[in-house]
């Protein structure tokens, strides 16, 4: 483990705030998935693949996207039941079902290996993608990724723990149903800020239209029910597919950022994710909270950027 290097290069700017960038939904074996294209803009773009958290989308990584277009040529998943996918055909929110998606859409990028960036629930399936096939991977970005040891402090939502117990989940499905989209865009950006007040006005808009779209949608509850029993099932998971044994065997070099206002995943893990990958970097950022790329994409894209020179330079070990 060594810290992370941010790379001063002047970045593309964020101002005005960049729109979510266009998508189409594509088939895989497994079924359909929508994907958000941030094409690159240089000729040293090369393939990468961004992986969302729980109850996110495809939109969570506008502006990191942005940032990095130079170098990379991306594409952002919403996983099936989140963002603009529909539900996995068999019903299965499993992470080795969320894994199966994640390979299937890299192979069929049809551009070999990709550096892949996954935050909270896309950060553990990222984590197992990269173990498991490693030819799949150049490059590893975790942010915040939800790997055994979470703790919700007090100020997390009740309702999350509730979606666990199968006789108490209907009190809290009606409980989040009976909020407005408003009142749930706000209590998730409290949620996964460090500091909410620095949300703009329009990204609060954006949400809360998300969560009035998604209010409409019959398997919204049941997805969100449904992975978050899928995350708490694979920390159960002992021998060779547990996720920190599957931490230990990644080959891919590995940026890991976290911030240490984490309200879900807490930050004491940052370091021992990062000593448990061989090659990894570690960024630990003031005042941020679970979703650093939303809250901090400037310092986020320079470590990537960091990140992305070791592995051009070969200062990393890098599975073609």
């Amino acid at each position: 483990m060594r810290p992370a290097r941010l790379v001063p290069t002047p970045l593309p700017p964020l101002e005005p705030l960049l729109p979510p960038w266009p998508g189409d939904t594509v088939a895989l074996p497994s079924g359909e998935v929508f994907l958000r294209q941030t094409p690159g803009t240089t000729g040293m773009a090369e393939p990468a693949v961004y992986v969302h958290g729980l109850g996110g989308s495809a939109t969570n990584w506008t502006d990191l996207a942005g940032l990095l277009a130079p170098r990379l040529d991306a594409v952002a998943v919403d996983l099936p039941g989140f963002g603009h996918s529909p539900p996995p055909r068999d019903r299965n929110y499993s992470i080795a079902a969320r894994v199966r998606s994640v390979v299937e859409l890299i192979e069929a990028g049809d551009h070999g290996a990709v550096h892949l960036l996954g935050n909270s629930l896309g950060g553990l399936v990222s984590v197992a993608v990269a173990a498991i096939r490693p030819d799949l991977v150049r490059s590893l970005t975790l942010i915040s990724p939800a790997l055994p040891g979470i703790r919700l402090p007090a100020a997390a939502d009740p309702a999350l723990t509730l979606l666990l117990l199968p006789g108490a989940s209907r009190l809290a499905q009606r409980r989040l149903l009976r909020q407005t989209p408003l009142q749930r865009a706000h209590d998730v950006i409290d949620l996964c800020f460090g500091n909410p007040g620095l949300v703009p006005e329009a990204r609060l808009t954006e949400a809360a239209e998300e969560a009035a779209r998604r209010a409409e949608l019959p398997y919204a509850m049941e997805a969100l029910t449904a992975s978050l029993r899928g995350i708490a099932a694979s920390h159960l998971t002992r021998g060779a597919r547990s996720p920190w044994r599957l931490a230990r065997t990644i080959q891919a070099p590995t940026l890991v950022v976290w911030g240490d206002r984490d309200k879900l995943v807490h930050v004491s893990l940052a370091p021992r994710t990062a000593r448990a990958i061989p090659d990894s970097r570690l960024l630990v950022l003031p005042g941020v909270g679970h979703t650093a790329q939303l809250e901090a994409p400037v310092s986020t894209a320079r470590a990537v950027l960091g990140l992305l020179d070791d592995v051009a330079s070969g200062t990393a070990a890098v599975r073609a």
